[in-house]
């Protein structure tokens, strides 16, 4: 065990002697279920940090429909469905630029929205 382990480990021992684990709330109770009991052990920690940052699977989803539609439009030789595909492409990548943008309050500059309206009015006209 490493140095910070062994110093948690005696905190916690100490902490539980002296009662200040008696009157929290839940004491006593089964612990809540893991909503990521499913994924291993050694990415858990991952994904919650990714949860934690906003990254969600309806964005995982979106952005494998994405790579999804760029594979059948390289192998597409009929050109309406091919720009059938790539509307669709347009749409999920606005999909995905607004779950995204949501979660970036930072970049509410004039120039940055700007540049997106361009973007926005250019796939969707």
């Amino acid at each position: 065990m490493d140095f910070f382990g062994i110093i948690s480990e005696e905190r916690i021992k100490k902490g539980y002697k002296e009662g200040e684990f008696e009157n929290l709330p839940g004491f006593g109770k089964p612990l809540p279920h893991d909503e990521l009991s499913h994924v291993p052990d050694d990415l858990r920690m991952a994904y919650r940090m990714m949860k934690n940052a906003g990254y969600t699977e309806e964005d995982n989803a979106v952005k494998q429909e994405m790579a999804t539609i760029e594979d059948l439009i390289k192998k597409c030789e009929d050109p309406a469905e091919k720009k059938d595909l790539q509307k669709q492409l347009n749409q999920k990548l606005l999909k995905f630029n607004s779950m995204m943008s949501k979660r970036r309050a930072s970049t509410n500059s004039s120039i940055f929205k700007n540049y997106e309206d361009k973007i926005h009015h250019k796939l969707v006209d």
